[in-house]
């Protein structure tokens, strides 16, 4: 049994999947641990297939490389899905392929995941271009007092401002300092290590529900309901271009497209988790003001 299964999943960004296969492959390579590289294509247009099916000459005693192509676009929750039927490690690294590992030791990062058994799902520090940690690394539940003051700007305007930042910027998590280990709510899925005995207790993220976004979120959910830990293990860090696909793309149709998948997400979460704790008259001011934004985006 390898001791870490990577899932990554390809959706026409051949150049920049092949750029974290080669950094991912290097880092693995010169580590200690065993290992799998799962490759879910979502139907490919860019050459992706052919870049992918080379890449798993690089099969090795070492590190094994396997790959599926679907023959439509499966979506994110569903495509993760199907990479984590055919694992077989005993840690699962669900990678986004525009992740670029940076200087993560594999060893100590597996024993102490390993050693941890109350931990549900870790994130190393996962930082953006600009140099700041990518804020969707590190969040608190999308509560409605959360969700307000994030999307109000009051996470903003007191975000910094010690002890009101814990009030106003649960969104974020704030009031946490970002070089210290410690517990969030739910990291993104750009970099999330989980147990594969949990993941497959919890069948995976919830694909019946989310296409794109929002999974993460409701997988840390179920997670922290069993009782574990998620955490946010600065120690180590990748790098995420973030900027090539979904509501940063610079294509309107596939950037349109990715907002409706968004607000969509958003109000899925809310009905599946938070509908039936609050008043009705709660749910529909919610779910007017995700209407009311997504047309406003």
């Amino acid at each position: 049994m390898p001791d870490l299964s990577v899932i990554i999943l390809s959706y026409n960004t051949k150049n920049t999947t092949k750029n974290c296969l080669e950094k991912l492959h290097d880092s693995l390579n010169s580590s200690n641990i065993s290992s799998e590289i799962i490759i879910v294509d979502n139907e490919s247009k860019d050459g992706s297939v052919e870049m992918i099916k080379k890449t798993l000459q690089k099969s090795n005693p070492k590190i094994v490389y396997k790959a599926l192509f679907n023959k439509k676009n499966n979506g994110f929750a569903k495509g993760n899905n199907q990479g984590l039927k055919i694992t077989n490690g005993k840690n699962i690294l669900f990678l986004n392929s525009d992740v670029l590992i940076e200087n993560i030791d594999w060893d100590s990062l597996i024993s102490y995941f390993n050693q941890n058994t109350n931990i549900g799902a870790l994130t190393v520090k996962v930082n953006l271009t600009d140099g700041n940690i990518d804020p969707a690394s590190h969040r608190g539940f999308p509560t409605v007092w959360n969700s307000f003051t994030y999307y109000s700007k009051l996470e903003k305007i007191f975000g910094r401002i010690p002890l009101l930042n814990k009030i106003f910027g649960g969104y974020h998590l704030k009031n946490l300092n970002l070089d210290t280990i410690h517990e969030i709510d739910s990291p993104s899925g750009a970099f999330y290590l989980t147990p594969k005995k949990l993941m497959y207790k919890l069948m995976g993220f919830d694909d019946k529900t989310f296409f794109l976004y929002g999974e993460d979120l409701d997988l840390s959910y179920r997670i922290k309901q069993l009782g574990f830990k998620i955490l946010y293990y600065p120690k180590f860090s990748v790098l995420h271009l973030k900027s090539i696909s979904g509501l940063k793309k610079n294509d309107s149709k596939i950037k349109n497209e990715a907002r409706r998948h968004f607000y969509s997400a958003m109000k899925k979460f809310y009905q599946k988790h938070y509908e039936n704790k609050y008043p009705k008259i709660i749910r529909n001011i919610v779910y007017y003001f995700i209407d009311l934004k997504r047309k406003s985006s």
